[in-house]
C-alpha cells in the first residue's frame, strides 16, 4: 500500500508540484469555510445554550423539525419559496439561451460586442441598488412608471410594493433584466466552438437561418443547458435573501416571507436568537435541495447521457 502510494506521488504529483502547491489555498478555504461548518449542523437537533455550547447542549432529536411542520407558517413559506423559485426558473432559464442563439445569428460582429457589453452592464449592478432603483421606478407619485400612468389615464398609479401579487413579478423581471446578459456567456461560448463547416455545408443544401439554429446551433448548447437545468433545479428552494429581503415589506409579506428571509428572523432577529430552530430549518431546506439534485440528475442522464456524474 505504501509503495503504490509512493509510486503514485513519485509519477503523478512531484512533476507538477507547482500546480498542487497553488491547489494548496483554495482545498484549506474549502475545509476551513465548507467542511468545519458541518459540525455545527448538529445543533439542529439540540437544545442550544450559549454557556453549554453545541456539544454540551442538550439533545431534542427531530423537536426543531417537527416545530417546524407543526408551525402555521409551514404551508406559506414552502409554497411562497416554491412559486418564486419555480417561477424564476422558468423564465431565467430558457431566456439566456434564447438570447444567446439570437445573438449569435447576427452577422454584425461589432454590432454583437456592443450588445453583449450593454446586456451584461446590469449583472455589475449591486442588488441594493437594483431595489432602489425599482422602488424609484415604480413609486406611485414621483416614479417614472407613476408619472406616466398617470399623466396618460389622469389617475394615480397603485404602490406595486404594497400589493403582494405584484412581489414575484417585480423580482423575476427585474431579475431577468440584471442577468440575462451574464447568464447568456457560457451558451454564447458554446456557440462560439460549433464548426463553421456545418452552417457552410447548411447554406448549401438550402438551409435557412432558422433551420440552422434549430438543427446546429441547439443541439451543441444542450447539453451545457442541461448541466445548467441541473444546477439550476438542485438549487430551487435558495431564493435570493438578499433581494427578497429588501424588498420585503408589511404589505407584501404573505408573498414575499421565503424560508431564507424566516430563517434570518428566526435566528437573528426575534428576541436573543433560536439559533437551533433556524439550523432546523435551513437543514431541511438544504435536504430538499440534495433530493431535487439527485432526481434530476439522474433522469438527465437516463434520458439525454448528460449528467453531473
Amino acid at each position: 500500500m505504501r509503495a503504490s502510494v509512493f509510486n503514485w506521488l513519485k509519477k503523478e504529483v512531484l512533476p507538477s508540484w507547482q500546480l498542487y502547491l497553488f491547489l494548496i489555498p483554495a482545498t484549506v478555504y474549502i475545509i476551513i469555510f465548507a467542511y468545519v461548518p458541518m459540525a455545527g449542523v448538529q445543533i439542529a437537533f439540540k437544545n442550544f445554550n450559549f454557556n453549554l455550547g453545541i456539544w454540551g447542549s442538550e439533545w431534542i432529536g427531530l423537536d426543531n423539525f417537527r416545530r417546524f411542520f407543526d408551525s402555521y407558517q409551514f404551508t406559506t413559506l414552502i409554497w411562497n419559496t416554491i412559486s418564486l423559485s419555480m417561477y424564476s426558473l422558468l423564465i431565467s432559464f430558457p431566456l439566456p439561451i434564447l438570447f444567446a442563439l439570437v445573438l449569435n445569428s447576427f452577422t454584425g460582429l461589432k454590432f454583437k460586442k456592443i450588445v453583449q457589453s450593454v446586456s451584461y452592464m446590469p449583472h455589475f449592478i449591486s442588488t441594493v441598488v437594483i431595489v432602489g432603483m425599482l422602488v424609484q421606478l415604480f413609486n406611485p407619485r414621483t416614479g417614472a412608471f407613476g408619472a406616466l400612468y398617470t399623466y396618460f389615464s389622469g389617475e394615480l398609479l397603485a404602490d406595486a410594493f404594497a400589493n403582494p401579487g405584484a412581489f414575484q413579478h417585480l423580482y423575476v423581471w427585474s431579475g431577468i433584466w440584471q442577468g440575462i446578459g451574464w447568464s447568456s456567456i457560457i451558451y454564447i461560448a458554446a456557440l462560439s466552438s460549433v464548426d463553421e463547416h456545418l452552417h457552410e455545408a447548411a447554406q448549401i443544401d438550402g438551409a435557412s437561418r432558422l433551420q440552422r439554429v434549430r438543427h446546429i446551433d441547439f443541439p451543441s448548447i444542450l447539453p451545457t443547458a442541461t448541466i445548467m437545468l441541473i444546477l439550476a433545479v438542485g438549487n430551487i428552494m435558495e431564493v435570493g435573501f438578499e433581494k427578497v429581503f429588501l424588498m420585503q415589506n408589511e404589505l407584501n409579506i404573505s408573498k414575499s416571507e421565503v424560508i431564507s428571509t424566516y430563517v434570518y428572523k428566526v435566528g437573528l432577529t426575534i428576541g436573543s436568537g433560536d439559533f437551533s430552530f433556524a439550523t432546523a430549518i435551513g437543514l431541511f431546506n438544504s435536504l430538499i435541495n440534495f433530493v431535487l439534485l439527485i432526481m434530476v440528475n439522474y433522469a438527465a442522464k437516463k434520458f439525454s447521457n448528460t449528467s453531473l456524474w
